[in-house]
């Protein structure tokens, strides 16, 4: 009776204890599924799933892996078709549904692999001098196209894709000199074309980088070279030929039995880099163009009469459309009445729906759209984030985020929906998981704006608690619980002891392009305001200690960090990430520059213009910034670029004021989303103990 009693005891204590806060380390065990693929007989799925592994080759080191499974849609079952360090990406089934393409990476240069599903490894398909992606099955399953990129100055000199010499059409832009170089013997002492040759062999040499080009910033470097778009086709013994002329820039192709669609740039003449309109081509036949405006994301449907495809205005803030044109007349083209930032599209088999992902008010649904009647109905609800689909028989399979799980695949029929993995499920069986409640105000140019509070974890009534109020960047992204980028920083401060607030203010995604316009001319005031009234309702739900607050972004959202603080001193702490902060310096230090036009109308030499960027940069007030602030920015990031973050420290170190600042070596504008995993830990790290030399937290 004695020993009944005691393990009757046990198993009560065991099922009431609390379950464990977040940890920071968390973040290491999140594992992210990829898109669902059917086969073409419609019982199996290809799907990856990236995961967060001890580096092989660097002690205390993380790197991300991604390898492929695969899942039965009658048993539930999957397993792995691939493994070790060698991650793959853009798995494609073969037409008979016997084999599997994808691209695996080889170091720098990834290459296409083929593998039998009748058994044996991978075979190589190419093995070719330069990276290559997305590999796309022939009809009939002998051949393989996919895509590839030649730097200019690599396809110039390329003896066996550039036989015929080819050369860009367009103006290099080297004041004085046209067309290019001649090859000449490199002489530093010789006549003037063999001075020129020797300066170009130092270039080549990398001993100078000689810029021309309006968009020499890339992510992480400069660069005085183009990169041009390639495609290819190989049949399975591996050779690969080149299809198109890469001076041409295709991109977002499409292939059909009869050739290839693309997106192509609608001047050939004038540099690339000032070339922002573009058509849709099949061959040297214009399917769709329409002046002012750029093509992208076509999908042609089963039969190859219809391709879907969006359209933007070049210049300017507003939302793509999404169209549906007949190949065979394009005159005939419908508007799929939707005003959302559109993601995946997909054709059903009979091509009477098409089916898309969109991000809507902090959830990314499923939409499909009746071609008969004209009609847009939403699937899925917004509370979560279909991140990747495809259909089958019986309904979908569906990658998803939600706030009770960051990454899973689900299979949806008509009247039941089935979770197919488990890829975080179990180390989340222990999680204690605050889970935020919507709430929605009208602003002061009327609109419905959504936030979102989070209580902080083991929430006691009648106790005070510190709040940060977490703002995104873009400034036209969108956050909400069907967005997975914040999941773990937001349980994170929770565990921490901390309220959290969001918000999605005026200028954000998901709400139609009336209110993503909504701060054009306006990035301060305007979202300000928005953002101070979630944290206001806050508050006056009567948890929060006013004296305790902290506010933290980046990107747009270190922009808007630092125009807060210059304009209330309401924040005991603040922090602002790889932002933005004097706009006029933006337009030339960052590859995001042409934000200052499309959003402020001008440049910063133009008068008006000029005026409106000094009364928007968080710099022009920072005399009036007396908050202790800490200022993160990767010092490869060229997204926005250093030189912001170090105007604002030096400025705030000459005023003396409470501020520090980390630079991330190697670090770019993708450091906390996908960049290196002891950085995303330490940005993370740092953040909470600069937050707690001020604020009462655990």
């Amino acid at each position: 009776m004695k020993h009944l009693f005691f393990l009757l005891f046990t198993f009560s204590v065991l099922a009431q204890s609390p379950k464990e806060k977040i940890q920071v380390t968390d973040l290491l065990k999140i594992k992210t599924a990829g898109k669902p693929i059917v086969s073409p007989k419609g019982n199996q799925f290809l799907y990856t799933v990236t995961s967060i592994v001890d580096d092989p080759d660097k002690k205390n080191e993380f790197v991300y892996q991604t390898h492929l499974y695969l899942g039965s849609l009658q048993t539930g079952e999957s397993r792995a078709l691939t493994s070790g360090k060698n991650s793959i990406s853009s798995p494609a089934w073969s037409p008979d549904g016997t084999k599997i393409a994808f691209t695996r990476d080889m170091g720098a240069k990834s290459q296409v692999y083929v593998l039998d599903l009748a058994g044996g490894e991978p075979q190589a398909m190419t093995n070719l001098p330069f990276a290559v992606s997305n590999p796309v099955w022939s009809a009939s399953g002998q051949e393989i196209y996919f895509q590839s990129s030649f730097t200019m100055k690599e396809f110039l000199v390329d003896s066996v894709y550039n036989k015929k010499g080819l050369v860009p059409s367009w103006t290099l832009e080297k004041p004085m000199l046209s067309g290019v170089a001649k090859k000449l013997k490199a002489n530093p002492n010789g006549n003037l074309d063999e001075v020129r040759a020797y300066l170009a062999q130092n270039e080549a040499d990398k001993k100078a980088k000689v810029i021309n080009r309006l968009n020499f910033q890339e992510e992480s470097t400069t660069t005085s070279d183009i990169s041009i778009p390639a495609y290819f086709k190989t049949n399975l013994t591996g050779k690969a030929v080149l299809l198109n002329n890469p001076f041409s820039r295709w991109s977002d192709v499409e292939i059909a039995s009869n050739g290839i669609y693309a997106v192509i740039p609608a001047d050939s003449l004038a540099h690339p880099d000032k070339v922002l309109d573009s058509y849709i081509g099949f061959g040297s036949k214009v399917i769709y163009q329409k002046v002012g405006y750029r093509m992208s994301n076509l999908t042609l449907s089963p039969s190859e009469k219809w391709l879907a495809f969006q359209e933007a205005k070049s210049t300017g803030v507003q939302n793509a459309v999404l169209q549906i044109i007949s190949v065979a007349n394009p005159s005939q083209i419908y508007k799929v009445p939707i005003d959302r930032v559109i993601t995946q599209v997909k054709w059903s088999s009979d091509e009477t729906k098409l089916y898309f992902t969109a991000q809507n008010q902090g959830g990314a649904p499923l939409y499909v759209y009746d071609v008969a009647t004209k009609l847009v109905k939403q699937m899925t609800d917004n509370n979560t984030g279909i991140l990747g689909f495809d259909l089958t028989k019986a309904g979908f399979v569906y990658a998803k985020t939600g706030i009770e799980n960051p990454s899973e695949i689900y299979q949806q029929s008509a009247d039941s929906v089935r979770t197919f993995t488990s890829l975080n499920t179990g180390w989340l069986a222990s999680k204690n998981i605050v889970r935020p409640i919507k709430h929605t105000f009208t602003n002061a140019k009327g609109q419905k704006v959504d936030y979102w509070v989070m209580k902080p974890t083991g929430f006691e009534v009648g106790k005070k608690y510190p709040v940060v109020l977490e703002i995104h960047g873009g400034p036209s992204a969108m956050w909400g619980t069907g967005e997975a980028s914040m999941w773990h920083e937001f349980q994170y401060y929770a565990a921490k002891g901390m309220g959290v607030v969001y918000a999605n203010p005026r200028g954000s995604g998901g709400y139609g392009s009336d209110f993503l316009a909504a701060n054009v001319k306006d990035w301060g005031a305007g979202p300000t305001a928005d953002v101070m009234k979630a944290l206001d309702l806050t508050i006056a739900e009567g948890w929060a200690d006013t004296t305790q607050l902290a506010v933290t972004g980046g990107s747009y959202a270190g922009y808007l960090v630092s125009w807060i603080v210059g304009h209330t001193n309401r924040f005991k702490v603040a922090c602002a990430q790889r932002g933005v902060y004097e706009l006029s310096t933006f337009m030339g230090e960052g590859n995001a520059w042409r934000l200052v036009p499309n959003y402020f109308g001008g440049y910063p030499w133009e008068k008006a213009t000029k005026s409106i960027l000094d009364r928007e940069s968080p710099y022009t007030y920072v005399q009036n910034i007396k908050t202790p602030l800490l200022i993160f920015h990767g010092e490869n990031d060229l997204r926005t670029g250093v030189i912001q973050s170090e105007m604002l420290y030096k400025s705030l170190k000459v005023l003396g004021r409470e501020v520090e600042y980390v630079r991330h070596p190697g670090g770019t504008h993708e450091l906390t989303r996908s960049g290196n995993n002891r950085q995303r830990i330490d940005q993370m790290l740092r953040t909470y103990e600069f937050f707690s030399r001020y604020l009462k937290i655990q």
